[in-house]
This record gives structure tokens, sequence and C-alpha cells, in this order.
């Protein structure tokens, strides 16, 4: 007998995502999948050495050009990655892995640290983390919630 494969979500190119474990219940994302890692925006980004396994705290803005609410979040370190962004520039990134939320979905993926205050959205989903999940509608924003 054959399984029924799950039919993928059909996303738009800007949606509403959270991250449970991080205490993030609503942040725009762009979807970008010209970008293959994903990124949320991060600042006073510190590694814990108090810790039997390697922790980062970092603060974030969850609501573009807002400075309120700030929340704090830890997280393990799974690694550190030097990040091309598309002005050409290479970052070195600590790299996370935490469940995000899209709709009714929830499923584990890398995130990497990085200040996103100048750019427009603080989270980036790379297609790394919607690959075999989502097919994105370039013409569409917020399809799964307003």
């Amino acid at each position: 007998m054959k399984t029924k494969k799950k039919q993928k979500a059909l996303i738009g190119w800007r949606e509403w995502v959270g991250f449970p474990e991080l205490g993030i219940d609503r942040i725009k994302a762009k979807i970008d999948t010209g970008a293959r890692t994903s990124v949320i925006h991060a600042f006073r980004v510190r590694k814990l050495d108090d810790a039997d396994e390697p922790r980062v705290e970092f603060y974030l803005h969850p609501v573009q050009r807002r400075r309120k609410p700030e929340f704090r979040c830890t997280a393990p370190i799974v690694d550190e990655r030097t990040i091309k962004s598309s002005n050409g520039e290479s970052e070195t990134r600590y790299v996370i892995i935490t469940p995000i939320r899209l709709g009714e979905d929830i499923w584990p993926i890398e995130l990497t640290l990085s200040n996103r205050d100048q750019m427009g959205f603080r989270v980036l989903a790379g297609r790394a983390s919607i690959r075999g999940r989502c097919i994105v509608d370039p013409d569409s924003s917020f399809l799964l919630c307003r």
C-alpha cells in the first residue's frame, strides 16, 4: 500500500511565522528562495560559556522599525558559518536550530543570527527552510494568515 504524500503548502513571498522555542508568536518573514540560509534579526549576541553545551544569548525586536517589544533569547549553538550577504560582504554568524511555525505546521530549521536593523524584514527564510514543504507564489503575500 502506497502512503499518501502530504500536499505542500502554498505560501506568498512574505508570511507571518513564529518561533515557539524563542517565545516569538508572530514575526514577518520574507521568503527568499535565492538565499540558501535563513536568518533572524539579532543584536547583543554573545556566546554563553557557563553551560555544558555551547549556547548563545541574543536579543531581538520582532516588529520592523520598532525598538519595542524586545525579546531575550537563548539557544544551543550548532555551528559558526561565514555567510556572504546579497551585497557581497562576508560575516561569521552563529547557527542555531529552532522550530518555525508557518501556518498550522511546525518543523525545525537552521537560523543564523545577524543584525538586520537596516533590512526590511526581521526574518529571511531561505530555500533550505522550506524545501519539500512549500511552494512559493511570488505574486502573493500572507496566504496562510493575515
